[in-house]
């Protein structure tokens, strides 16, 4: 961001990381309840509904800002793969390594085409495998070993539409209305054609491009838009107002029409109203939302296995557990894959004559 003022957007998004773990704690034990804001919501949304589409916000807003910045798109794609694979490379090897250990299958381990294919296909994103047969089978939410890892095909995909707009990415007065028409024809799907969206043959993927891609566009609508620049009176006035009218609407006709309208408001001025002690979080523990998304499934699953803890036990104990594996994530993958966005200035580049002879 060209704003120099402090963010909460680590923290929002470490939020919703845990938002996400939460919900799941109950059918991954079979529970009849579900988490606490799907009650008061009377079942209208629940932590992970308001956490994916959160995510969806922030990214369309960041992802727009980092494609604003890029020099080209060989350093756009590549600080986009530098934040998505490298963690998902050692979640999905820590899982075909650690497989055995919950594995109950026929076959022996390693003969099983399944544990073959896992790490291929989940990397390749849009062929997801949930299951290895034979781990996790009996637990009260069988066969699924990884259940969050879904939406980064959605996350990518939103990657390759927003660079169609490198070349147009700093001429402000195309940009807004052509982002308009794409969130208002996107808002009008996902809710005046909800249910019929829901049976179009999709092409890749499936109706969570317009589900999901509605909050991107949203996101990426508001960067365009300078939300950052108001006054933060002003953003807390949007916020105060915006966050208003969404409960109004919780469990009223016309929900959905103040969620797409609503929500990215919610989040955005949330992220930029900066909180002392919480927009400096990331400072002290690091950025911890993906590793704590990506490996909360598992661990969850893993600890239903083991010792089948009821709903409230296993949020408390899951969430101790994946920040640990988070932790270690940030500082030890993340961060440091990171650290390697300055290469993408050299691919591609021819070098001057003196420096096409050296070794150095």
């Amino acid at each position: 961001m060209e704003n120099s003022r402090k963010n909460n957007f680590d923290f929002l998004r470490l939020v919703f990381a845990a938002g996400v773990i939460i919900t799941h704690a109950y059918p991954l034990t079979a529970s009849q309840e579900c988490d606490w804001l799907c009650k008061m919501s009377h079942g209208q949304y629940s932590f992970s509904w308001i956490a994916v589409r959160g995510f969806f916000v922030i990214s369309g807003y960041l992802i727009f800002q980092s494609l604003q910045r890029s020099r080209n798109l060989l350093d756009f794609y590549w600080k986009r793969v530098l934040r998505l694979y490298p963690a998902l490379i050692v979640v999905l090897t820590l899982t075909i390594a650690l497989g055995p250990l919950v594995y109950k299958g026929e076959i022996p381990y390693w003969k099983n085409e399944a544990v073959k294919t896992y790490f291929t296909n989940n990397l390749g994103l849009y062929r997801i495998q949930y299951a290895i047969p034979g781990i996790f089978e009996h637990n009260p939410h069988p066969f699924a070993i990884n259940g969050s890892l879904w939406t980064i095909a959605f996350e990518f995909t939103m990657y390759i539409a927003v660079s169609a707009f490198f070349f147009i990415k700093n001429k402000r007065n195309l940009l807004i209305p052509i982002l308009a028409v794409i969130y208002l024809i996107l808002a009008k799907l996902d809710t005046v054609n909800f249910e019929e969206i829901q049976k179009w043959n999709y092409p890749i993927l499936d109706w969570y491009l317009i589900e999901l891609g509605v909050y991107f566009a949203a996101g990426s609508l508001l960067a365009v838009l300078g939300l950052e620049r108001l006054p933060i009176a002003y953003l807390t006035g949007i916020l105060l107002v915006s966050l208003s009218v969404f409960i109004y609407m919780t469990s009223r006709p016309g929900f959905l029409y103040a969620s797409v309208s609503m929500l990215p408001l919610i989040v955005l001025c949330a992220s930029l109203i900066p909180v002392k002690g919480v927009s400096t979080i990331t400072k002290y523990i690091g950025d911890l939302s993906y590793g704590l998304y990506i490996y909360g499934f598992p661990v969850q699953q893993t600890l239903v296995y083991f010792f089948k803890p009821g709903a409230n036990t296993l949020i408390i104990s899951s969430l101790l557990v994946s920040a640990v594996f988070a932790y270690l994530s940030w500082h030890w993958i993340e961060k440091p894959a990171l650290k390697l966005k300055t290469l993408s200035k050299f691919i591609g580049k021819k070098k001057p004559i003196a420096e096409q002879t050296s070794l150095h």
